[in-house]
């Protein structure tokens, strides 16, 4: 089976605003150029899917069938704008407490990654991770994807934390639809140069 590359997109920050933790989707205000960056990365043989850490669930804010109904909008949305979206995977946990154990799908944990990869036939190195915040960069070094970080959203604060800790990534866009042109001019496949 041939395995496909695939864009991993953060959500908040990336695709649309970073409006804290919105439970409808009139609260989620998409920005203009996500749509056109979707569509751009599709027609270059992308599998374009989101992954994104709603932990307002395991805060109690709103339950799963509320964020189940937003995304089903968020996807809907997408494909009315003849943008569709392959696949959205979120985790729902919140931040573990002191004593707590966590999760193995809170970003930068590859867990969402690696069941996409799965359920999706996705090659993995030959992918990339685009996103506004520290773990979202992480999380494509962890996935073995390449990292590109977006300045919209946390992405300016994200930049200097990472240059803090030595670590760069691949690119760095002012939105997301500065990053799928240059993924697209780098993407890895039969007609790219490797990154």
């Amino acid at each position: 089976m041939t395995r496909r590359r695939a864009v991993f997109l953060d959500r908040d920050g990336t695709l649309n605003e970073d409006t804290g933790y919105p439970a409808d989707f009139r609260q989620v205000h998409l920005y203009p150029e996500a749509f056109e960056a979707v569509r751009r990365l599709g027609r270059a043989g992308f599998a374009t899917v989101v992954v994104t850490h709603q932990s307002g669930v395991g805060r109690g804010y709103f339950d799963e069938a509320e964020i189940d109904r937003l995304h089903a909008r968020f996807l809907e949305e997408f494909a009315r704008r003849g943008a569709p979206l392959e696949a959205l995977y979120s985790c729902p946990h919140a931040p573990a407490a002191p004593r707590g154990p966590g999760c193995s799908c809170a970003k930068p944990l590859p867990g969402l990654g690696l069941r996409a990869a799965a359920e999706l036939g996705l090659d993995l190195p030959a992918s990339f991770m685009v996103g506004d915040k520290v773990d979202d960069v992480l999380f494509g070094l962890n996935l073995g994807a390449v990292p590109v970080l977006v300045l919209t959203g946390y992405g300016r604060a994200a930049g200097a934390a990472l240059a803090a800790r030595g670590i760069r990534p691949a690119h760095t866009a002012a939105g997301i639809l500065e990053a799928a042109d240059w993924i697209i001019d780098h993407g890895r496949g039969p007609d790219h140069d490797p990154v």
